[in-house]
């Protein structure tokens, strides 16, 4: 398949070599894709090129701590962007949608009412969180829209790019956990460990296990480690978010994690504008690239596991709409 826009494809590797987008097996989702954080793209094409390759769920993390959100603005903006989608898509009668197995989810426009975002302050901003009135009153504020379906991200980054204690950062994911709980909320987890040691995830496992996970669901996004650490948390009721780096030549751990996930724990997401997959890996990623994500996720479960590859699409699929509670 080679969705195109005025004949060129959607994608091109190196040389402008034209990249086939598998077709889909299934509707798919991205449940953690930034739209305002893109280099070059502009976030209504974004969300109309992921509409053409068949996702028809995207959910987009937004962050209060970020000192240039104004609430209101943003709720203007979010609802914008998703009219000029689907204005894009209206104006290019040679984009077909692909045959989906569940009739009412063809029509590529049927993405337009699926966007959502969900609220959470990053690792980074933990300590204002804490600190700033205006940082909490914003996630207030933003966990209170109809569009908001989770509480995200938010979590523990040992990282070499921040530098807030550990005792910080654990105070901000209690924080959230907490709101999360009260407003019946599914969280989307950053977890980020340090060279060469687990801190993050053993921390956040032993605060899951003392806040308890919300009832909602808790997904580790941007998952980026081998089944050993995977397992705790989805023994624990967890689900699991893989995206592009499942597939890098050198992401052996990733992939064996992706085999041995439950298959009612698995998630897709591209966390784009990064880790765009192969072959596009370096590009600028975007929502539509999860379709490749997928596709790779859904091989190495047939492969490994003997799974159909129709099976994990499914999964995929249901399992998202059903984490962000979405009447599809």
């Amino acid at each position: 398949m080679q969705p195109s826009i005025g004949g060129k494809p959607l994608f091109c590797a190196k040389r402008n070599k034209p990249v086939e987008i598998p077709a889909p097996l299934a509707p798919l989702a991205d449940t953690h894709g930034h739209l305002t954080s893109f280099r070059k793209l502009e976030p209504a094409q974004a969300i109309a090129r992921a509409a053409l390759v068949g996702v028809r769920l995207l959910v987009v993390p937004v962050d209060p701590s970020d000192d240039v959100l104004d609430v209101p603005q943003f709720l203007d903006w979010f609802d914008r962007t998703i009219e000029d989608a689907a204005r894009l898509l209206e104006k290019n009668e040679e984009l077909v949608a692909q045959t989906l197995p569940t009739p009412e989810l063809q029509d590529p426009a049927t993405l337009m009412d699926n966007v959502y975002f969900v609220a959470g302050v990053h690792p980074y901003g933990a300590q204002r969180l804490e600190e700033d009135a205006q940082v909490r009153m914003r996630l207030e504020q933003l966990l209170g829209n109809g569009r908001c379906k989770g509480v995200g991200e938010f979590g523990l980054d040992y990282g070499p790019w921040n530098e807030l204690p550990a005792q910080v950062q654990e105070q901000a994911m209690r924080t959230q956990l907490r709101l999360a709980h009260e407003r019946g909320l599914p969280v989307e987890l950053h977890l980020r460990d340090g060279e060469q040691n687990t801190l993050a995830h053993d921390g956040a496992l032993r605060l899951l296990k003392e806040e308890g996970i919300p009832e909602a669901g808790c997904d580790l996004h941007c998952f980026t480690s081998g089944p050993e650490v995977m397992e705790p948390f989805a023994q624990m009721g967890c689900s699991i978010a893989f995206g592009g780096a499942a597939t890098f030549a050198r992401s052996n751990d990733i992939r064996a994690a992706v085999a041995s996930c439950p298959e009612e724990r698995l998630l897709s997401e591209t966390d784009s504008p990064y880790m765009a997959p192969v072959p596009l890996r370096g590009q600028e990623c975007e929502p539509a690239m999860v379709a490749l994500s997928i596709a790779r996720i859904a091989e190495e479960r047939e492969r490994e596991r003997a799974v159909p590859q129709a099976q994990t699409y499914a999964a995929l699929w249901r399992n998202a709409v059903s984490f962000f509670g979405i009447g599809l």
